[in-house]
């Protein structure tokens, strides 16, 4: 089968001669793939940031297609379902994940991002099929009136995105910040929304990102050295209520940590790999600020987020700039590096 491999820093091509995928486990499905998209977490292995990825890796880990074959043990599903994948990998049976704490599953795993999550590596969805463990649990249908460029991103970006305006305590009348303009950003940009916002600064040092977070309705802010300032100026010197972090980075944090206001919250969804951010606890104390850090969990988010997308509230489809065929996916991670693609949807 055909399928995108990651081979080195900005290095990565597709190959026809990849092994089909088969069942290997009790709970196992194969699923044909018929859309799957390039996310920001995939170009920090692609950048060279991973010193830990294995060459040959199969890449991405939001994808929706067909089931073709499921193993004994499966329950609910069978050959020929629509389904979107989460981007987790969890059994759905051991006491975390029980809690619904799936990212702290004893057996988790991130599809084709080689072990840096859990002990084993699993190929992802930049092919034309994937194997997927534990499919009962990291599978999930998709309505027939729902599209599957639509359901696409519940398995990641929107179900991320949706989990940092939750983290933060969003509220009704809130004035929310947004660091971070990207697919992760505009997403919480549309959950804070949802979650009654009355105003969404939209902070980003890049123009065209601000320019589509203030058309869905934010209020753009140029991330300059004095944008607590300009915060500060939008807000009558409060802040933010709450702050959406969508970078992942130190100083994405610490912008965050300077614009939201007294007795506020943040909640970091970027992510962070540092191991000695100058954390600014002073100002942190002082503030008495709540900050907390989150993963998005689209096994327990499912139904929630596809209420969303089928009554229309979100329609994170706003976000896709290029569609490509697998085959041109290594000009597809060239286009969302270089900024000039804002979403990338490979179609196998």
């Amino acid at each position: 089968m055909r399928a995108l491999r990651w081979h080195g820093t900005r290095t990565a091509a597709v190959a026809d001669d990849i092994a089909m995928p088969r069942i290997e486990e009790p709970r196992d499905a194969v699923v044909r793939v018929v859309r799957s998209a390039i996310c920001g977490t995939d170009l920090h292995p692609y950048r060279g940031e991973i010193d830990a990825f294995t060459p040959g890796t199969v890449t991405g880990h939001e994808f929706t297609g067909v089931v073709e074959e499921v193993g004994p043990e499966v329950r609910g599903l069978r050959p020929g379902d629509r389904v979107v994948a989460s981007d987790i990998i969890a059994c759905g049976h051991c006491r975390s994940c029980r809690r619904g704490w799936h990212y702290q599953c004893d057996r988790v795993g991130l599809f084709g991002y080689s072990t840096v999550v859990g002990t084993r590596a699993y190929a992802g969805g930049h092919a034309e099929y994937v194997r997927v463990p534990f499919a009962d649990t990291v599978l999930f249908p998709i309505p027939d009136d729902v599209g599957d460029e639509r359901a696409l991103f519940i398995g990641d970006v929107l179900a991320t995105g949706y989990a940092c305006a939750v983290g933060a305590e969003v509220r009704p009348g809130a004035t929310v910040a947004v660091v971070g303009c990207g697919p992760v950003g505009l997403l919480a940009l549309e959950a804070a929304w949802v979650l009654g916002a009355a105003r969404v600064l939209a902070i980003d040092p890049l123009e065209s990102r601000r320019k589509l977070a203030a058309e869905r309705g934010a209020c753009p802010v140029p991330a300059t050295p004095d944008v607590d300032q300009q915060v500060a100026d939008l807000t009558d010197g409060r802040g933010a209520d709450a702050v959406l972090e969508a970078v992942g980075t130190d100083a994405a944090l610490l912008t965050a940590l300077d614009v939201v206001r007294p007795r506020g919250t943040v909640c970091a969804v970027g992510a962070h790999a540092s191991e000695a951010m100058p954390l600014p606890t002073r100002l942190a104390f002082a503030k008495e600020v709540t900050l907390r850090f989150a993963v998005g969990d689209p096994i327990s988010d499912f139904e929630p987020l596809m209420n969303l997308v089928r009554a229309g509230r979100v329609d994170p489809t706003f976000l896709i700039s290029h569609r490509m065929p697998l085959a041109e996916a290594a000009e597809g991670f060239r286009l969302f590096d270089s900024g000039e693609a804002s979403k990338v949807v490979l179609i196998p």
